[in-house]
């Protein structure tokens, strides 16, 4: 009665997903959404019994353009490209920005139902599958610990600027952060969540001393600097990628506490990671980095 009071509907059917059974699902949640109806289907999982190494560690330090950088204790690097992802949400807020321009405050349409909702399935796509390719890093290199640098209060959005009424484009990195936590229970992964104040300013290949957020000693200085290029100068003029340093010393935040060996962390690893597009099976190492 409250469905067809509310959407106008006498009754309607559900598809039962094919790699489901039936005894398998303990709860069934029917949820309106922008002029559609999703069926979450709760099931339990069971963890998938793995080979991991539980000293070998993964770095994540995330970000808008690099929308996950990682580096490990394995001798691994890699980037999972965040240019797309940042693309298809300023293509939406120009359509949204658009359709509304002119209209009274509160105006929704089914137009406007119907691209946030394309917007909504493919930010739930990105995320799964940036938490996929990470997940898979892990396996593939017995990789048994991830990192993940993170400040409280940390949100989904970074102010770009620029002319457009696009100020803020929302990233949905926490999602996705909870995405990996999810799937790392499934794994055996163990997930360590650490603040990353300082890891971008620091020097890794200095050892440069890491303050915790608030915490800055007097007369701290890094002993290198982020320039352009996204590219990190050390004290010895090495130039390395920028997030692949602050990636390594979010590792280094936990690193002494947690017991990890960082020493196959190498100058090759900070400065040639793999990088991921989303949507595409293609990867590529970065172009060799030439000192200024």
């Amino acid at each position: 009665k409250k469905v067809q009071a509310w959407f106008g509907l006498k009754n309607f059917s559900i598809i039962m997903p094919s790699n489901l059974e039936y005894a398998d699902i303990r709860e069934i949640r029917i949820l309106p959404r922008n002029g559609c109806f999703y069926a979450e289907f709760i099931y339990k999982l069971s963890s998938v019994a793995t080979e991991l190494d539980s000293n070998l560690v993964l770095g994540i330090d995330p970000g808008l353009n690099n929308w996950l950088t990682c580096i490990s204790n394995a001798g691994t690097s890699m980037i999972i490209d965040g240019l797309h992802v940042k693309s298809l949400n300023r293509w939406y807020n120009k359509q949204i920005s658009t359709i509304k321009d002119g209209k009274p405050q509160g105006f929704w349409s089914k137009k406007l139902a119907s691209i946030t909702e394309k917007r909504n399935r493919q930010m739930r796509d990105a995320v799964n599958n940036a938490a996929r390719q990470v997940i898979n890093h892990c396996l593939d290199n017995q990789i048994g610990a991830i990192v993940f640098g993170w400040n409280k209060g940390m949100k989904d959005s970074s102010n770009l600027g620029g002319k457009t009424n696009q100020k803020f484009v929302q990233i949905p990195t926490a999602r996705l952060k909870q995405r990996i936590e999810q799937l790392c229970e499934i794994y055996g992964i163990k997930f360590i969540e650490t603040e990353e104040s300082y890891t971008s300013k620091a020097s890794f290949v200095d050892a440069d001393p890491l303050p915790t957020f608030g915490e800055k000693p007097e007369g701290w200085q890094a002993s290198g600097k982020r320039t352009k290029r996204g590219l990190y100068r050390t004290a010895n003029n090495w130039y390395i990628n920028a997030d692949c340093n602050g990636a390594a010393n979010i590792l280094r935040k936990v690193s002494i506490t947690l017991g990890f060996d960082l020493s196959r962390v190498s100058r090759g690893v900070l400065t040639r990671p793999q990088r991921f597009k989303l949507w595409s099976v293609k990867q590529h190492c970065e172009a060799s980095l030439q000192s200024a």
